[in-house]
């Protein structure tokens, strides 16, 4: 407090010795000429505030042969003038809520920037040091401190100020200083913003022209802070995505005719169609009405968000120019009770707001002013006074005219997006204040856990609060932080769309949103685009013509990279786009067209149900699973009978239900592949087989081992027999009665070997033959399942045009072992077949196994080079085609004679029939073992009676 007075002394004191003294060393150098609003009696803390509310400041002659004199302003902006009056609805706002700041009412000190630097200074010096006559580094007063400034309208007025406010640690919140240098926090340690940094939207702009292919643009930026590093930031983004640069110009900041004009006939002389432009509506609009003296149509704008819905661009005729224009937006929302605060202005209540009425209206509050004007304009038009005045002068205004009838930027609501930011602004330096006031002493953030005073804060305790603010906007309950000073890059995708009188409407289309993922960062609904010229599709920028679909550009050497040739795609390559830097390689499942242009499906092949191929193989397996089931029911008709019953009636059935199984697996090799189908069929075939195979080999071992008895019989037979022989004739020889031959031992041994109903293996041995010999193939089959089993695949390496789906094995090993065992079975039951074929009896089941097994092997052996000579579903078709002709070989070859005996020589069907039949040779009986045991004992017979005749 002592300090503050020695100041406020010492600042008295200057200002007093430099009045009176002739010899002072501080004088007063300039006065300060500024307007706007102040409002700080009797209020707790200050809030400052700055905008553009005029477009530049009036010209000078330059007579320094004078005190200078600091200009004033000129060209009123009504869409600035209604920033100013949202900060003090915002302010009016806050005082009246309850709970926000509740005990503290906020003041205000609104400066008026008019757009140049040299006046956001002056409103920045003056501002800190708390007079009209600015003294740097004091303060100057004793009323209630200042909290933060909000300002102070674009980018360079922001950094200007940025720069003396951070000497003193003085927070800043800008609502439109967009400029990516400002994020840095070294040069600008205390400038907070509540609009996005230009990197977001020179980002945005970037995708825009990717997103629609544009590779030939023009570029306009401000001749500021603003339009060089956005400018600069796009350039650099679209160059290095191949994009090429056709003209880059710059627009004065002093309004300069030749430049116009030149950058007029540039725009006009460059075959680019896109124009990216980064500059704000004031130093914009001369440019846009040289365009439009000179009717520069058949273009299509890119605007930053400083002009994207400015009025003040939106001049009639501008449609012809900027019909189509597409820009971004920042975020928009309603703010219930601004534009009635818009429009109950009170004409006389300060200075800028006369200004605004007198502007708005075209008359004057001045009624001294208004005579002058009316007793000019008389004299004239006729040299005398009129009547009127004598009376009430034209031109007077009468302060009651109503704003509401006006259609007018200012009071234009519709698109609140700057407007909003403000409204933003002020709460976030409200809610900080909040913060401040409402600190509970020992839990504070500064030394020694302490909180600031509300009544004597310092400028950097209030900008710790700021910096960590958080807080919902009312109304809109839009979440506001700053992350390093920024807020969140969200934009509105903006279209401008003219309608038939002329009227603008700005249309969102799309959304970009800086904080999501590099892919989803934009969305744009490009059917909604109304281009310029109401063209329905994007126009074409290019530096060479069009590649069309189907070629790819192909760079020329030493020219920029937007100049190419066309090369055409190779084949299983497209490019659906023009320009198309590379050719895109179709996916797997496509394939080029003709044209190559078009990735196409591949055709599909699988060998479905519904063609006929399917419908025959399903026919057949259906017939043959049929016949076999019939083949059953004959069986179990004749159940009983010796045919049935001989060698194991229970294989015969299961070997007639393996092959129901093959016959029906092949059904599941056709349609599309599912997971279900491929394990289904294969595993269905191999165990079908294992069973057929398996019961095949029980059967023909037994078989086997019978003709291996018969034969041993035989043996025997003959040489007993021969025996037997040569004893009668030695006893006829010799003549003595007392030779008596005698045999039994080998008789007895000869009939029980002999005897062919004696099996070595019962019917008990062969089912657990085939049940163990299934049980592998079945515990093999499950390991595979589980391991790795068959899935559907889709083949598209076979064939370019086509996708094959077929089933994958899952693993070779797997299914080689699997078939490699039904092969071992195969081999076996052939060899016991085989070795069973010369037993002779009536019905001799051992060579209808054989010719069986040989049908199987020729079948599978020729399937072998025709399934690999097969490709797509030709190659299913072989595979049910083996499958089906080996399982009608097997079950013809060994039913079909059984069945015609049942059904048609029923006389057969006995036991004498199933026995060994004799096969006389030379008149002797060696064909059976029953015939060369009864040689054998009528030969002993016949010897022993004639000895004992003798």
């Amino acid at each position: 407090m002592e300090i503050g007075r020695f100041l406020l002394g010492l600042c008295a004191f200057f200002y007093f010795y430099s009045s009176v003294s002739a010899e002072s060393t501080c004088k007063l150098k300039a006065k300060f000429n500024l307007s706007g609003y102040k409002d700080i009696e009797k209020k707790k803390v200050v809030v400052g505030g700055m905008f553009p509310v005029h477009k530049r400041i009036a010209s000078t002659d330059g007579n320094t042969s004078r005190v200078p004199v600091s200009s004033g302003c000129e060209g009123f902006n009504f869409r600035t003038f209604r920033w100013t009056q949202t900060m003090l609805f915002t302010i009016n706002e806050i005082n009246q809520r309850t709970d926000l700041l509740p005990n503290t009412d906020l003041g205000y000190v609104i400066y008026d920037s008019c757009f140049t630097i040299s006046k956001a200074v002056e409103g920045t010096l003056t501002y800190l040091t708390g007079q009209d006559e600015a003294v740097p580094n004091y303060r100057c007063g004793t009323g209630a401190p200042l909290a933060a400034l909000v300002g102070a309208g674009g980018s360079d007025l922001s950094i200007a100020t940025a720069r003396i406010l951070g000497l003193y640690h003085f927070p800043q919140v800008s609502y439109c200083s967009t400029c990516s240098a400002l994020e840095s926090k070294f040069q600008f340690p205390t400038f907070l913003r509540t609009i996005p940094n230009d990197k977001h939207q020179s980002t945005a702009m970037a995708q825009l022209v990717l997103h629609f292919g544009w590779t030939w643009v023009g570029t306009i930026a401000a001749d500021d802070d603003y339009g060089k590093y956005g400018i600069k930031d796009f350039k650099e983004q679209v160059e290095e995505a191949g994009v090429c640069i056709s003209f880059s110009e710059t627009l004065p900041k002093v309004n300069s005719p030749e430049d116009i004009q030149r950058i007029v006939e540039t725009v006009v002389a460059s075959t680019a169609k896109i124009i990216v432009v980064f500059s704000s509506d004031v130093d914009l609009s001369p440019l846009i009405l040289e365009l439009l003296r000179h009717n520069v149509t058949n273009r299509t704008w890119i605007a930053s968000e400083a002009w994207v819905t400015s009025a003040l661009i939106n001049q009639p005729g501008v449609s012809s120019v900027l019909g189509g224009t597409l820009g971004f937006g920042v975020k928009r929302a309603d703010i219930p009770g601004l534009q009635r605060h818009l429009l109950d202005l009170d004409p006389y209540a300060d200075p800028l707001t006369e200004e605004f009425w007198e502007t708005m209206f075209n008359c004057t509050l001045d009624y001294g002013r208004a005579l002058r004007q009316a007793k000019q304009m008389a004299k004239e038009v006729n040299g005398t006074l009129s009547r009127a005045v004598r009376g009430i002068p034209e031109g007077l205004c009468t302060g009651s005219e109503s704003l509401v009838q006006l259609n007018n930027t200012y009071s234009d609501v519709s698109q609140l997006r700057i407007t909003y930011s403000v409204y933003k602004a002020v709460y976030a330096v409200a809610h900080a204040l909040h913060n401040l006031e409402y600190c509970v002493q020992g839990q504070g953030p500064f030394s020694g856990n302490s909180c600031a005073d509300i009544t004597n804060f310092e400028p950097w305790q209030l900008m710790y609060y700021l910096k960590n603010v958080h807080f919902k906007v009312p109304h809109t309950n839009e979440e506001v932080y700053f992350e390093d000073g920024d807020v969140k890059g969200f934009y509105d995708i903006i279209n401008w769309k003219f309608s038939s009188n002329g009227e603008i409407a700005y249309v969102t289309v799309g959304q970009y949103n800086g904080s999501a993922a590099p892919e989803d960062r934009m969305t744009i609904a490009n059917d909604s685009i109304v281009w310029n010229n109401e063209m329905l599709e994007p126009p074409r920028s290019v530096c060479s013509e069009n590649c069309q679909p189907g070629t790819r550009k192909g760079i020329r050497q030493g020219e920029p990279v937007c100049c190419f040739d066309c090369i055409p795609c190779a084949d299983g390559e497209i490019s659906n786009t023009t320009n198309a830097r590379e050719c895109i390689l179709c996916s797997g499942d496509n394939w080029s067209n003709e044209a190559h242009d078009t990735c196409i499906p591949k055709i599909i092949e699988f060998l479905a149900f519904g063609e006929p191929l399917g419908i025959t193989l399903i026919v057949i397996s259906a017939f043959g699973a049929l016949v076999t089931i019939a083949v059953g029911v004959v069986f179990i008709v004749h159940i009983g009978t010796p045919l049935v019953k001989v060698n194991d009636a229970l294989l015969s059935f299961s070997l007639l239900f393996s092959l129901v199984v093959t016959f029906l697996c092949s059904i599941v090799f056709l349609g599309e592949p599912q997971d279900w189908s491929c394990m289904t069929s294969q595993v269905a075939l191999a165990l079908g087989f294992a069973l057929c195979l398996s019961s095949i080999m029980g059967k023909a071992a037994v078989l086997m081992l019978r003709a291996q008895a018969l034969k041993a019989a035989r043996l025997r037979a003959k040489a007993a027999a021969k025996a037997a022989k040569a004893a009668a004739e030695a006893a006829a020889n010799s003549g003595s009665p007392d030779v008596i031959v005698t045999n039994t031992n080998n008789n007895n041994d000869t009939k029980a070997s002999a005897d062919p109903e004696v099996d070595v293996l019962t019917c008990a041995h062969q089912r657990a033959i085939a049940a163990v010999a299934t049980l592998i193939q079945a515990i093999a089959c499950t390991v595979w399942l589980i391991v790795l089993p068959p899935h559907p695949v889709k083949n598209t390496s076979a064939q370019n045009i086509k996708i094959i789906l077929e089933c994958d094995e899952g693993s070779v090993v797997f299914i080689c072992c699997i078939f490699a065992y039904d092969i071992l079975l195969a081999l076996l039951a052939f060899v016991f077949a085989f070795i069973a074929r010369k037993l002779e009896d009536h019905f001799s089941e051992a060579k209808s196994m054989t010719f069986g097994m040989l049908v199987f092997f020729i079948v599978w052996i020729s399937f072998v080079p025709a399934y690999l000579s097969t490709r797509g579903k030709f190659m299913v078709a072989v595979q049910i085609f083996a499958i089906l002709a080996s399982s009608f070989g097997l079950l013809t070859c060994i039913f079909l004679p059984k069945c015609y005996v049942l059904l048609v020589k029923p006389e057969r069907n006995t036991e004498e029939m199933m026995r060994p039949r004799a096969k006389p040779r030379d008149g002797t009986s060696t064909g059976t073992s029953a015939s060369l045991a009864t040689a054998a004992t009528e030969v002993n017979t016949t010897t022993a009676s004639t000895a004992i005749d003798d």
